[in-house]
């Protein structure tokens, strides 16, 4: 039975009468019992099987001591460097350290280490040298075998290796790590656990392994990035858990780390379950005088309808973290957390998001994937639409209409995002007239994420005229409402495949839209993605096609700039690009062109002539008009 928050000191695990935990989690999060958190969802699933869990958030990692708040667990350390990878937590992808760390009391920097999974593990062994540590979370589960690292520029280990850690639970993490309990619990030795699904561990030895594909060594991927992409692709090709194989990556001749195919996906009832332990829905107490953790106010109310992707687009790791199957909450579930929600002494009437990693996908995108997994080679959505799709919004219609009738609830907004191309591939409409009608307030974000099709072949993103129906749709929906709803389309610059004149290409469409974004994000080169692997190796691990990749910092400030020509501050940039490009007719005082030449230069001589001309023009014009109403009025006063 749950006492609130769990144990946070040895006086709270004292107050319970534990004289020992069975195991500690260590988190690089400050401690959030929410199941937006994966550390309150790893804590309570444990904890709702009997086995009792202590909550080390945020040590210091310079002072052993730090680790050592509960002793020595029964079974084992838990460690995650928490929601966020580390890097990406401390780092703008232009290596700039950020200013804020939403996942830490009050906001500052600072509270965690880089590479926190690593550093933490290695803590951990610098004490306790035989209790089993597993690591878990996004950063270990995305960096689980050897990878490319943006921030240091070459190939990592495994981090496995270099964390000092027993076992890897990548993914979600709940079928895995109850596993893992049980096992411990039983007796077995960590260094036997290499049958469990969702796991990683290490190997003297490969022909032990059953059903394996031997991938190349750590040492010929790092000699050939050719090499490098096309293991990759075979790790892209196994994440599927029906149909992916086990993975032997070799580290010289008598190591190994062996990748254990994916866990099963949740069932409804498990999903369900998951989401409906006694979480405290808040932070712990201990942060208050700090000012709270930010992080819990973009989630507190906000409801996680589903979990799993089959967008499939090149740039997210969620393929290699989640999954491409769906798994869904039930309504009931649903409506229970957003009931208790309205009780809640700070709500004011708004459901801030109803969704998962993408808002309008509620259920497999086929029928096959629950018994028979996805295809291996072949998209749902991208290029086109697979003819096997199945597309409905009805079950997530339905949802939708029953919260927005909870008494209390004023407007239900849905933020997490939405694909586009999957509503424009559903005959019914339905969808996007509630969507405009009960769930956008002024402005909904869309992702087009480019206007290219050279470049969004190379994200796994439909053609740009797919969003453009969307738009026409949308608009004319709106109309019909006689709603005042605007577009807000996240751009991304800097992908592999744009150059600088599909950056050029992508301001006049800006132009011809109306719209300058107020930010614009650089592509971040993070772990495990099919984008990053094309920015590391100049190669598409598709089909082995070479990437153009822009690496160099003045080009992807160029690039950058175009998509926000009007802005003053990025003239010099975009008239760089426009003479580099061969596009001066870009520059001067037609409708057409993105910015105006500066005074002095022949072209705006020419154009201030012009512009004197028309002016000189329109005075006589206006001259003449005054003196035929001088001459009517005249008239008038002689009659």
């Amino acid at each position: 039975m749950s006492r609130g928050f769990l144990p946070v000191c040895r006086k709270d695990m004292e107050e319970r009468g534990w004289t020992q935990t069975d195991f500690v989690y260590v988190s690089g999060d400050a401690y959030v019992d929410h199941p937006s958190f994966g550390h309150a969802v790893i804590t309570r699933v444990l904890e709702a099987h009997g086995y009792k869990v202590g909550i080390i958030a945020q040590p210091d990692w310079k002072d052993k001591s730090s680790i050592m708040v509960f002793g020595e667990p029964r079974l084992g350390f838990l460690v995650s460097a928490g929601n966020m990878d580390s890097m990406v937590n401390h780092y703008t992808v232009s290596k700039k350290r950020r200013r804020q760390d939403a996942y830490t009391p009050g906001g500052k920097c600072g509270r965690r280490p880089d590479y926190a999974a690593v550093v933490y593990g290695n803590l951990i062994r610098q004490v306790y040298k035989h209790t089993p540590v597993i690591l878990g979370g996004i950063e270990a589960s995305l960096r689980r075998l050897a990878h490319y690292d943006y921030w240091s520029d070459k190939l990592k280990r495994s981090v496995l290796l270099d964390s000092g850690a027993d076992l890897i639970s990548y993914g979600m993490g709940e079928r895995s790590i109850l596993e893992i309990a049980e096992a411990l619990d039983s007796g077995i030795d960590v260094q036997d656990l290499t049958y469990i699904d969702g796991t990683v561990y290490k190997a003297k030895d490969a022909e032990g392994v059953y059903d394996g594909i031997l991938l190349p060594s750590y040492e010929e991927i790092q000699r050939d990035k050719r090499i490098y992409a096309e293991s990759f692709y075979t790790q892209y090709c196994n994440t599927d858990p029906y149909t992916g194989k086990r993975l032997i990556e070799p580290y010289g001749e008598r190591l190994f780390v062996v990748q254990n195919p994916p866990a099963k996906p949740l069932t409804q009832e498990e999903m369900d379950q998951v989401y409906e332990y006694p979480y405290q829905r808040a932070c712990h107490p201990v942060y208050e005088k700090e000012g709270g953790v930010p992080a819990v106010q973009e989630v507190k109310f906000s409801l996680i309808s589903s979990r799993g992707c089959f967008g499939g687009c090149s740039f997210c790791a969620l393929t290699f973290h989640q999954g491409r199957i769906i798994q869904a909450r039930s309504h009931e579930s649903l409506l229970k957390e957003a009931e208790q929600m309205t009780r809640d002494k700070d709500f004011k009437g708004y459901i801030h998001d109803v969704g998962g990693p993408t808002a309008n996908f509620r259920e497999p995108s086929c029928e096959k994937q629950l018994t028979k997994g996805v295809c291996k080679n072949r998209q749902c959505l991208f290029p086109k639409p697979c003819r096997n799709l199945k597309v409905s919004h009805r079950d997530y219609r339905e949802l939708l209409a029953k919260l927005r009738k909870l008494k209390d609830v004023k407007k239900v907004f849905i933020r997490s995002g939405i694909r586009f191309d999957y509503v424009m591939a559903d005959p019914d409409d339905g969808f996007l007239r509630d969507l405009c009608k009960y769930h956008v307030s002024g402005q909904l974000k869309v992702a087009p994420e480019h206007m290219s099709d050279r470049v969004l072949l190379r994200m796994g993103k439909p053609e740009y005229a797919v969003y453009e129906q969307f738009a026409a749709k949308y608009k004319q929906i709106n109309r019909s409402f006689k709603k005042e709803q605007y577009l807000v389309p996240y751009l991304m610059s800097s992908h592999p495949g744009s150059t600088l004149k599909e950056a050029v290409g992508m301001a006049e469409h800006l132009r011809e839209f109306g719209y300058m974004p107020e930010q614009v994000q650089d592509f971040y080169p993070t772990p495990s993605t099919l984008s990053t692997c094309m920015y590391y190796t100049g190669l598409d691990p598709r089909d082995m096609s070479a990437v153009y990749v822009p690496k160099n910092p003045h080009e992807k400030a160029m690039q950058r700039a175009l998509i926000q020509y009007r802005d003053p501050k990025n003239y010099d940039l975009v008239l760089e690009a426009l003479k580099k490009t061969g596009r001066m007719d870009l520059a001067g005082f037609r409708k057409e062109c993105l910015i105006r030449p500066r005074k002095g230069s022949a072209g705006a001589d020419s154009g201030k002539n012009a512009h004197r001309g028309n002016k000189t023009e329109k005075q006589g014009q206006s001259g003449r008009l005054r003196q035929k109403k001088r001459t009517i009025r005249n008239v008038h006063k002689k009659k």
